[in-house]
């Protein structure tokens, strides 16, 4: 005969996966700052995190008061700067030894969930321009929601006195909503690409990390390109409505948007955007539609959720403990608190001036959300180069180039597959592309860094042309325009996955003299050459 089913409406397999799916993508996030948090923010970082705080301090009247704190939500504030690079790592491996415990044992609390919390927020706070994306306040807003599904204290996969919250389903669902709701109207409102369906044109090419799978979708026959975004509008605009439109279709929804989140996921290196947006829509299945995931025998979850159905069932009009409505009046609190931080995300989404990616709360529990509201219609990179000329106006100057873990530089490199890794340092090229230096003075001080071939800057980069021998003398940076190749055509044939015409200079030839003063005036180290 065939087991007993589970029935729809309670919600503890889906609990425990939205946990471990919260707890994966913690893990990604604090991977991501133990790699690359001290060659960015660290003491010989980019833009340093000590550096930030110690402006912030001074603009809050020169004390780490509720001004600054407030500014700046992050426990840093009441540890010892002297060791920043020491903070940073025990964060990270703090964040990551937590949220591999609940990934692998599916057993969560409030505290373990809290502890996540509050260490991303604290390095969110000092991460400035690398922790600048949307999707960094998602995941504190999609671990902020895991707190309140955990009981306090007790450790189990299916705590027997705490059963997950409707409300905080509910919150979830808010959340999908909001964010594909949000990414769909910044479009419309947005570029008139998206009006017009000739956006998913220009995409592939130019998003900012194309994997392999983007250079074949590239050119794709332009009634296909039109059709991928309609598809894109009907997901975004008109299927976060199934939601409210009962069971089936709230499962429909959740099945929608989990497919085409895949689709982005295999179509580009978006960071763990995507993997993360899978998350909320994971509330849209209860135990009845999940439980084809979860094993039958007795020994694993799905039984014992069958038997505690059962005893709810035994139970109904039974009082309750104590305990029981401690637990519903907090669960009602958390509703009244993501109702009224919902208030100005509501105005924002219907106002035609929407902002995205933005929070209105300095912990970012409910926040805005959106993406590629406007295209670019063409690909530009910023390609480091070095010379050791002593001369770097000499036209025999030989100058070389740096290449980056994942950004289009040497045409004849395959593109990458990292998601849902993220090179923080990657991204912010693709937007430096487009901007000014003098937009990003970052990219001036990691110059400096390569004409001293200093070690943390480097462990940002593939590949360092001066490995081994002297740093260069000079340091520039060149403009150029990319396009892929066409597949099976001349440039393909020839090993080029690009094709790359100059357009000028991004930066003029620097040295390490010439930096002197402007490191200066920001209150930068001169690296000392290696």
């Amino acid at each position: 005969p065939l087991p007993p089913a589970l029935r729809p409406g309670t919600f503890w397999l889906t609990r425990l996966a939205l946990l471990r799916a919260t707890a994966a993508l913690y893990f990604v996030a604090f991977l991501v700052a133990y790699h690359q948090n001290k060659p960015l923010i660290g003491e010989k970082g980019l833009l340093p995190a000590k550096l930030f705080l110690e402006n912030v301090k001074r603009y809050s009247k020169g004390k780490a008061n509720l001004e600054a704190l407030s500014y700046a939500p992050t426990l840093i504030w009441f540890l010892d700067w002297s060791s920043m690079d020491t903070i940073l790592d025990s964060f990270a491996l703090a964040g990551l030894a937590i949220a591999a415990f609940v990934l692998v044992t599916g057993c969560a609390n409030m505290i373990l969930m809290t502890g996540l919390w509050v260490l991303y927020l604290s390095l969110i706070n000092v991460g400035q321009t690398w922790y600048s994306f949307g999707w960094e306040s998602q995941l504190l807003e999609t671990g902020f929601l895991g707190i309140f599904l955990c009981p306090f204290w007790t450790l189990s996969q299916l705590p027997r006195r705490t059963p997950p919250s409707r409300i905080v389903i509910w919150g979830y669902r808010w959340l999908i909503f909001r964010i594909m709701l949000g990414a769909g109207l910044i479009k419309i409102r947005g570029d008139r690409c998206w009006r017009e369906l000739t956006c998913m044109n220009f995409h592939y090419e130019t998003q900012p990390v194309p994997n392999p799978i983007a250079f074949y979708m590239h050119r794709s026959p332009w009634w296909f390109h039109q059709f991928e975004t309609l598809v894109n509008h009907f997901i975004e605009l008109v299927v976060p409505f199934f939601i409210f439109l009962g069971r089936r279709m709230c499962i429909l929804h959740g099945v929608l948007q989990i497919l085409f989140q895949v689709l982005l996921i295999i179509s580009g290196n978006l960071s763990f955007l995507n993997w993360l947006t899978i998350i909320p829509s994971l509330a849209c299945f209860d135990d009845a539609s999940l439980e084809f995931l979860f094993s039958s025998r007795d020994k694993y979850v799905k039984a014992r959720a069958l038997k505690m159905q059962k005893e709810e069932s035994n139970e109904k009009g039974a009082a309750l403990p104590y305990g029981c409505y401690v637990r519903n009046v907090v669960n009602v609190s958390f509703g009244v608190l993501i109702a009224c931080l919902s208030v100005p995300v509501v105005v924002n989404l219907l106002s035609s001036r929407q902002v995205m990616n933005t929070s209105f709360n300095p912990f970012r529990i409910v926040n805005t959300y959106g993406a590629f509201g406007s295209i670019t219609k063409e690909r530009t990179e910023v390609i480091i180069q070095g010379t050791s000329s002593p001369d770097p106006n000499d036209p025999a100057a030989v100058w070389e180039e740096y290449e980056f873990k994942c950004k289009p530089g040497d045409v004849r490199r395959r593109p990458c597959f990292i998601s849902p890794y993220h090179y923080r340092l990657d991204w912010l090229m693709w937007f430096a592309a487009f901007q000014t230096y003098e937009q990003n003075e970052w990219i001036i001080h990691l110059a400096g860094k390569l004409l001293a071939n200093e070690k943390e800057a480097l462990s940002l980069m593939a590949f360092n042309p001066f490995e081994g021998k002297a740093p260069p003398r000079w340091v520039r940076g060149e403009h150029f325009r990319y396009k892929f190749s066409q597949p099976g055509g001349k440039h393909a044939r020839d090993g080029k996955w690009w094709i790359r015409k100059r357009i000028g200079p991004y930066f003029p030839p620097v040295n390490l003299e010439g930096l002197r003063k402007y490191f200066e005036s920001h209150q930068w180290p001169l690296p000392s050459p290696n």
